[in-house]
């Protein structure tokens, strides 16, 4: 190549800002008889020209001006010199045509034992007039560093800015390899993708790595490294030529923004106060700082999970209540801080100005001042922590969420030399915004889960007990936090004829709304069962409950007053008679009761199987079972038997070996079974209801059949009064005396035969008058003329309570009478 004109060309213009970009220069390597050693991809798009079309031959060809040997001597002999030489160059297109060059020519450096001449080249615009004055720094003063390494990897050219980035003089860089120069960089990973480029010929390009450097050791700088070839006459690489940018701030700004969006994933994962500021803590060390510690308002602690200090509803004390929720630190146990996990904490490092926690300000401090005014008084115990320690530089931001204060985030370094900067408090805010909101919905869902749970237990029977019947004992497990409370329950209903009945739902659905309608559901079934309606056609009143319920959140919603339509429910319902030791069930979409008999077996009696409460137009049946004394009878719901692998068969299978355990006792068997088959928390409410069984005998059981005549009232009368005294219930016969003659006088005057009398001695006395009619008996209040109608009021009167039950061949009028 043919320079004709040297370093007097005009200046570049102001606006020609890419002539600084050396980034797409075309590049070669000349040897010094003018033999093209090198060729870039850069000069093949310049002039046309393919390395193997080029490389090994004279570079003579491709300028588009006659040979002048005398110029180019002495440019060769001015880069010989270590001066170096730049100009505008016309050089001739593959194609032929002429294209106007600035050309650099580096000062000479040998490879290979032989002398060479680095060129780099770009196509002139006209637009500008380019002049040494701007080429003037491609090499030397240019932004990138630039270097040239032989095969062996040893520096054989380098320019200024690579040996101002570096700290590393020139003279000590060449002849050696890079991690003889700088050992504490990623000197094997970058020579490892200089062998790379050797052997493949292929460029590496925008390689990024952090590291450290001569010229400022105490910062951590960030570069982008690019590697190419240097290929020679034969085709082979001979060499590599690098650069290198620093690109510190870009790195910093994409190592926060990194370290933000990895913050949405590490915080946060649970809804739990606590968890959620030991989560923040952990995550900011050492990431971020060196030691944290997070301080929450003593309500946002508390247990209901109600309120905070201050929020822009009203106004707040004149000084909060902090205690520690979390802290991390490099050094093991956190000796810095001055109070652990649950301790309240005084102010530190709270700044002294309170305002700032209503407004959310932070308080950057770069540099700590153990002797300042800011630990005067009841902070001055801090100050040895900070001497000690070596904290440098804090940063504080106050925890704010939907216009509430939840506490202070710290952040201190100390390992770290770095102090915090402005740039580093908008990530704390970043992060500590987060973590706040976490916190805050953490809080919120305490409070309604809180009250969810407190509902559900408050509407959940507190004392059960089977009378005589049944020995019954419960279990009630919530589901954990994450899944919400849930809509089970269970009850144990004391019947008339010494009955009792047993009933667990399910209501679908989790929180308060299940709750409360778990609540509507079992009250009702009380009162159906003080109906005394049969399981089948309790089920079916229940149902209809159900559907008008669901209809009325239905409506609510439409209007925006509801929150969710309830769905439904299922239920299994159980009358046990302990004197003919029979039990009655009805379930609505629930699983089977499990029977534990006296001698250890085990079966699930399979009552019809009706659809859940809800879906309407559906009917129920009653299934009858019989039940030896001594038989456990157990109701659960399906969280109990609904295991990991979702399998209920297995889970009864499990439910059923649990429970077969004769003798055991009932209050302990019960809980030992919800232990054994859920061991861990569950997303799933589970109650579990055990009734062991017990018969009435011949003894407390007596029964007349009352021929329909009017003379035999008396009789019956007479024989009532002589069994009750034979109980020793001496006190109760002449109320009973007249309890039995007013109902079987309206048996013979108004029912159909047969008509049979039973008394039962239970845990109260009880009179049983049976007919064949279905007509109900309406109690009267009788005018003061009437001479009749008072017989029903007066046996009302003188019971405990009394009712009427229907049976398959008739009624049953009974009365109940209070054992002293």
């Amino acid at each position: 190549m043919n320079p004709v004109r040297n370093g007097s060309d005009p200046p570049v213009s102001a606006g020609a800002h890419d002539l600084f970009d050396a980034s797409t220069d075309a590049a070669a390597v000349l040897s010094a008889q003018g033999v093209v050693l090198g060729w870039t991809r850069g000069a093949e798009d310049l002039l046309g020209y393919l390395a193997p079309e080029v490389v090994g031959r004279s570079a003579a060809p491709l300028a588009a001006v006659p040979d002048d040997p005398v110029r180019v001597a002495a440019v060769a002999e001015r880069c010989r010199t270590g001066m170096g030489w730049n100009g505008s160059v016309p050089l001739r297109h593959r194609d032929g045509r002429r294209v106007d060059a600035d050309l650099r020519v580096s000062a000479a450096f040998r490879l290979a034992g032989d002398e060479c001449f680095l060129l780099s080249a770009r196509e002139r615009r006209q637009r500008w007039s380019v002049g040494e004055s701007v080429l003037d720094g491609f090499l030397t003063r240019s932004p990138a560093g630039m270097a040239v390494m032989d095969r062996q990897l040893r520096y054989v050219w380098l320019n200024d800015t690579l040996e101002r980035l570096g700290g590393v003089p020139r003279e000590q860089r060449l002849g050696r390899r890079l991690s003889e120069v700088l050992p504490g960089l990623q000197t094997d990973t970058l020579e490892g993708l200089m062998r790379k480029v050797l052997e493949t010929g292929e460029p590496v390009t925008d390689y990024e790595y952090a590291g450290w450097s001569w010229s400022d050791p105490h910062r951590r700088h960030a570069y982008s490294t690019s590697f190419f070839p240097l290929v020679d006459e034969d085709d082979t690489v001979s060499g590599v030529c690098y650069m290198v940018l620093d690109v510190t701030e870009r790195w910093n700004a994409r190592q926060l923004l990194s370290l933000v969006s990895e913050a949405g994933t590490r915080i946060g994962r649970t809804l739990d106060v606590g968890r959620t500021a030991q989560e923040l803590a952990d995550f900011a060390v050492p990431r971020f700082a060196d030691f944290v510690v997070v301080d929450l308002l003593e309500p946002v602690l508390s247990t209901a999970g109600h309120g905070a200090w201050l929020s822009d509803a009203g106004p707040a004390p004149a000084r909060p209540v902090l205690c520690r929720a979390g802290m991390s630190s490099v050094r093991e146990g956190c000796p810095e801080a001055t109070a652990r996990v649950g301790e309240r904490v005084d102010s530190f490092p709270l700044p002294r100005d309170l305002s700032r926690l209503v407004t959310g300000e932070p308080t950057l401090i770069p540099v700590l001042d153990p002797d300042g005014d800011l630990w005067a008084g009841p902070l001055a115990a801090a100050t040895s922590g900070i001497r000690t320690f070596g904290l440098h530089s804090l940063l504080a931001v106050p925890m704010r969420a939907r216009n509430t204060t939840l506490g202070l985030a710290t952040f201190v370094r100390s390992l770290n030399p770095v102090s915090f900067e402005p740039d580093d408090v908008l990530v704390a805010q970043e992060l500590v915004a987060r973590a706040a909101l976490c916190v805050d919905n953490a809080r919120r869902y305490t409070r309604e889960h809180e009250a969810a749970v407190t509902l559900q237990r408050s509407l959940l029977p507190h004392a059960l007990s089977g009378g005589t019947a049944l020995e019954v004992a419960s279990h009630y497990l919530p589901a954990d936090p994450t899944g919400g409370v849930g809509g089970d329950w269970f009850d144990v209903l004391p019947l008339s004829g010494a009955r009792v009945g047993l009933v667990v739902g399910d209501v679908v659905g989790h929180g308060i709304t299940a709750a409360a309608a778990m609540g509507r559901l079992r009250t009702a079934v009380q009162t159906l069962a003080d109906m005394e309606l049969p399981p089948d056609d309790l089920l079916a009143h229940l149902d209809d409950l159900v559907l008008r319920l669901s209809e009325e959140e239905t409506l609510d919603e439409g209007t925006d007053r509801g929150t969710s339509a309830f769905l439904g429910a299922t239920c299994l319902y159980a009358v046990y008679d302990p004197v003919t030791r029979r039990c009655a069930m009805a379930r609505a979409g629930h699983p089977p009761p499990v029977v534990v008999g006296p001698d250890g077996r085990v079966h699930f009696p399979a009552p019809p199987a009706g659809p859940p409460l809800g879906l309407g137009g559906f009917g129920f049946e009653t299934g009858e079972i019989e039940l030896p004394p001594g038989s456990l009878l157990g109701l659960y719901t399906d969280g109990l038997i609904v295991g990991a692998d979702r399998d209920m068969e297995r889970g009864m299978t499990r439910l059923g070996e649990a429970l077969a355990r004769p003798g055991a006792a009932l209050g302990l068997l019960c809980r030992d079974a919800v232990e054994r088959l859920v061991p861990g928390p569950q997303s799933d409410d589970i109650a579990l209801l055990l009734a062991r069984t017990h018969a009435l005998g011949p003894d407390r059981v007596v029964s007349w059949d009352v021929p329909v005549d009017p003379a035999a009232v008396g009789t019956v009368r007479a024989a009532a009064t002589r069994q009750v005294e034979a109980w020793g219930l001496t006190e109760l016969s002449m109320p009973m005396e007249l309890i039995v003659s007013e109902l079987v006088t309206n048996a013979i005057r108004y029912a159909a035969p047969p008509i049979r009398l039973r008394l039962l001695r239970d845990a109260r006395l009880t009179c049983e008058v049976a007919d064949a009619s279905s007509t109900a008996p309406r109690l009267r209040h009788a005018r003061s003329t009437d001479e009749g109608g008072r017989g029903l009021f007066l046996v009302a009167q003188l019971a405990h309570r009394w009712g009427a039950r229907y049976t398959a061949d008739g009624k049953i009028i009974w009365a109940e009478l209070e054992i002293p």
